[in-house]
């Protein structure tokens, strides 16, 4: 496992964590301040990847589309989440990451589409996406760690 993954699943672990400890009512909780929830987030999160990785890539999704509609970027939280979409989530956060460690060993991200983020960062190869990837976890992991406190 290279760096990138490494930090990518050490970072999915600690999002997991916060899947467990908050109840799903403060999971939902969209704080003061604040345009979604630690739930948004974490989804968003999941979403991005995909979006990242199979999406620019042209390959299907590991992830249903109706995750995507919710959580990619432009979204705010505007539904609840349930104990089901709980579930799936806390089963998304590796999951996801292990499938496409996976598809990137054998060689399933053959094409890439160059897609330039918002910071006008353009990714031109599916290891730019990866390493691009850590970068916006680590923003959302900073959205959750301060929300926390107003919970």
């Amino acid at each position: 496992m290279d760096w990138n993954d490494t930090v990518t699943q050490q970072n999915r672990v600690l999002l997991s964590k916060f899947l467990d400890k908050f109840s799903l009512e403060q999971l939902n909780t969209v704080p003061k301040g604040f345009k979604n929830s630690i739930f948004w987030n974490i989804a968003h999160t999941v979403v991005t990847q995909q979006l990242l990785t199979y999406g620019l890539s042209g390959q299907p999704f590991l992830i249903q589309d109706q995750l995507v509609a919710h959580y990619k970027k432009g979204t705010v939280t505007v539904h609840k989440a349930n104990k089901k979409e709980l579930e799936e989530l806390k089963s998304l956060l590796l999951s996801t990451l292990e499938q496409t460690k996976i598809d990137y060993d054998n060689g399933c991200f053959k094409y890439f589409t160059p897609y330039t983020t918002s910071l006008k960062v353009t990714l031109s190869t599916i290891e730019e996406a990866i390493r691009f990837n850590v970068f916006h976890e680590g923003i959302h992991l900073g959205y959750i760690l301060a929300m926390k406190n107003y919970l």
